[in-house]
């Protein structure tokens, strides 16, 4: 269902993920005139409202008057703790009267069910969506736990799973381009590609966040949701409609299609120094870096390698997808003997955002070939891209569910990753800024592509 909301209620709204994240995206929605309703944040504070208010100020950074004073007008606030049922009982009557609400928890995972179970108790999860930030759950079983958990209070269509990743202007540029250009389309199989790299790397470590990152590690942090998500929009068929379904239809159906993956296309590694953080547990076999492969089973992308890394503590911090098309059947252009470089389809996604064609072009005054990059930077052809929580705020005030994830997409995500959960065997140390352990290096075939530092 797609119900505008009439309410937003933000648990968490004094946490860190709000302060960064959903409170200046909330702001933005407001100064550009896209967003009017009430906002009633539930926390556990001593803050009174005015106190939420300078609170809120603070995280939105440099504001112009008018535009927070609509947002702060907006503001409401209900204190408490989330085990209370009192903490309901004041929700429901802040509500009151405010028409279709959206409750927007903005708490760890461990709180969804209770929170949930506290909004029925008052009523509060009738004429209201729940929307729920990542993790969904820490593997197969336990997803589909929570998820049962959920559905007592709220049905699959009144629940909205977020994976910011979603949000990220160049993930829906990446749409546009397969379907709205008849360019990419008749290559876009396993005829013309060989094989296909998704990188995401991080130059920072994980500093504070030691307690958290050792109990998920990379493949449950990024793998099983935003590169998996990736891989389901470069990888899907077109929708036979512009129905929002439709979409996530065939996003389910190539996902359904990806083999499990198996602990022998996998690579682990562990930046040295990691074990010396903070909530770090003593021998921990967590990994800050994976690598891997994946083979799609169907009819488009069979024996094609999707080849998938990401890690901490690495050169550069980068997202950035590499398509390799096969070489021509005959080498007419080879350089001394050796094969052509590959033609190469790149897209761009952080921290710019843009596509480049690596063609080959003849050298002036030689007989030989050469790499010659052909690219757009969105950015100044464009002008600035929407922040990813504008668009997931926007999309839970209106219930639109395309950039959220099913939980039928997040089933077969934890799926495909469950055989590489926790494997028995150590990571392998790498350095701090390198590109991860060395046997990493032969996840793809013929090694992984340079990453592209710049679009001239």
């Amino acid at each position: 269902m797609s119900e505008q909301a009439g309410a937003l209620v933000l648990f968490g709204i004094t946490g860190d993920l709000a302060r960064k994240m959903i409170l200046p995206a909330l702001y933005r929605l407001t100064a550009d005139g896209r967003l009017d309703l009430p906002i009633i944040g539930v926390a556990r504070t001593d803050l009174d409202l005015d106190g939420l208010r300078e609170h809120v100020r603070a995280a939105c950074g440099g504001v112009h008057d008018a535009a927070f004073d609509k947002l702060a007008g907006n503001l409401r606030l209900v204190s408490g703790d989330y085990g209370d049922p009192a903490v309901f009982a004041r929700l429901r009557d802040e509500a009151e009267g405010k028409g279709f609400l959206v409750h927007y928890l903005a708490v760890p995972p461990s709180l969804f069910a209770s929170v949930a179970e506290g909004l029925a108790g008052e009523g509060l999860n009738r004429e209201a969506r729940l929307v729920v930030e990542k993790p969904f759950g820490h593997d197969l079983d336990s997803a589909r736990a929570l998820n049962a958990e959920l559905l007592k209070y709220f049905d699959e269509d009144h629940l909205r799973r977020v994976d910011h990743f979603l949000g990220k202007e160049p993930v829906e540029d990446l749409m546009v381009f397969r379907f709205a250009n008849m360019l990419l389309e008749p290559i876009w199989n396993r005829s013309y590609i060989r094989s296909v790299q998704i990188t995401l790397a991080e130059d920072f470590d994980v500093t504070e966040r030691g307690g958290f990152y050792d109990a998920n590690g990379t493949i449950r942090d990024v793998v099983q949701n935003h590169l998996l998500q990736l891989l389901a929009i470069l990888a899907m068929d077109a929708p036979p409609s512009k129905d929002a379904r439709a979409q996530l239809d065939e996003k389910w159906r190539v996902l359904r299609a990806v083999q499990p993956i198996s602990p022998a296309d996998v690579v682990r590694g562990q930046y040295d120094g990691y074990l010396d953080t903070e909530g770090v547990r003593p021998g921990s076999t967590t990994e800050t870096y994976v690598a891997l492969r994946a083979y799609i089973d169907n009819w488009r992308w069979a024996g094609v390698p999707w080849c998938i890394r990401s890690g901490k503590a690495m050169p550069m911090t980068d997202l950035e997808i590499v398509a390799e098309l096969r070489r021509p059947p005959v080498a007419m252009f080879a350089n001394g003997g050796a094969p052509d470089s590959p033609n190469l389809i790149r897209f761009r996604l952080q921290p710019d955002a843009g596509v480049t064609f690596d063609l080959l072009a003849k050298e002036p005054g030689r007989q030989r070939t050469r790499p010659v990059p052909v690219s757009v930077d969105f950015t100044k052809v464009l002008g600035p891209l929407e922040a990813a929580y504008e668009r997931i705020m926007a999309d839970a005030v209106s219930g639109d569910p395309r950039r959220f994830a099913r939980f039928d997409l997040v089933e077969e995500s934890w799926r495909i990753v469950q055989p590489v959960l926790d494997l028995p065997d150590p990571p392998l140390v790498y350095a701090r800024g390198s590109w991860g352990p060395q046997p990493a290096q032969d996840i793809p075939p013929g090694g992984w592509h340079e990453i592209s530092t710049t679009f001239d």
